[in-house]
């Protein structure tokens, strides 16, 4: 009995759709781009340096985020199921002269053959995009080694975060574009946690990420009512 993967084919076709402009800082990606540097550094504080680490950026796109962490010295593999964002992120890689591995492959797929490999398992912004989160949680633990560390990042779902993810940034701010997100995705921390407690891993950590649409700037904050970025390892 053959198994469904764990992919929105609605979701893949609307990231194909913009994949050529992956790079372009002022597009739909703009967003990305700027909480980029946050991200990085929330990943860098807490495994204690990325330099030489393994790292696995599960749902990659465009390689954005596998991008900056290859040059704190990362090795990087990224794995995504959108083609299209794939070819854009090899073609980058000739304008920003580093190595990394890109793959089309589903995390769960990617797992039977690479368990325990990667010292730091990323997953930002991708697990209210498939259908099942908890496989990739799941599929994601299997692909750390035993001492490794697990970052995920996503949106809360509560009136609020409907409020300003959706309606502020999607319909008012057109920070992203329309139908980025589908409300009953989201995640709560709650829920996200559970999965990871399930898995075998401990939270370390739960920071949110806010956006001031006066100064258009992003920071990292204690408030994980809206965007919330959440650090684990395994519970020894």
């Amino acid at each position: 009995m053959s198994v469904q993967p764990n992919v929105d084919p609605a979701e893949i076709d609307k990231f194909q759709s913009i994949a050529s402009r992956w790079w372009d800082p002022e597009s739909e990606f703009k967003a990305l781009h700027e909480i980029n540097p946050l991200r990085v550094s929330y990943i860098e504080q807490h495994a204690d340096g990325l330099d030489g680490k393994r790292i696995l950026d599960i749902g990659c796109g465009g390689g954005i985020l596998a991008e900056a962490l290859a040059r704190k010295g990362a090795i990087v593999t990224g794995i995504d199921m959108a083609e299209g964002s794939l070819k854009v992120a090899k073609m980058h890689l000739f304008e920003s002269q580093l190595e990394i591995d890109y793959q089309l492959s589903t995390v769960e797929a990617f797992a039977q053959d690479h368990s325990a490999e990667f010292d730091i398992v990323t997953c930002l912004e991708m697990l209210e995009h498939v259908p099942d989160p908890a496989s990739v949680v799941a599929s994601a633990t299997s692909l750390t080694e035993a001492h490794g560390q697990l970052f995920f990042s996503t949106i809360n779902r509560n009136p609020k975060s409907f409020a300003m993810a959706i309606l502020g940034a999607e319909y008012l701010l057109q920070i992203v574009p329309r139908g980025t997100h589908d409300y009953r995705k989201l995640i709560k921390p709650s829920e996200l946690a559970g999965a990871a407690r399930r898995n075998g891993l401990k939270v370390n950590d739960i920071t949110g990420m806010t956006y001031n649409p006066l100064s258009k700037s992003y920071r990292l904050c204690n408030n994980i009512d809206v965007n919330y970025l959440m650090a684990c390892s395994f519970d020894d």
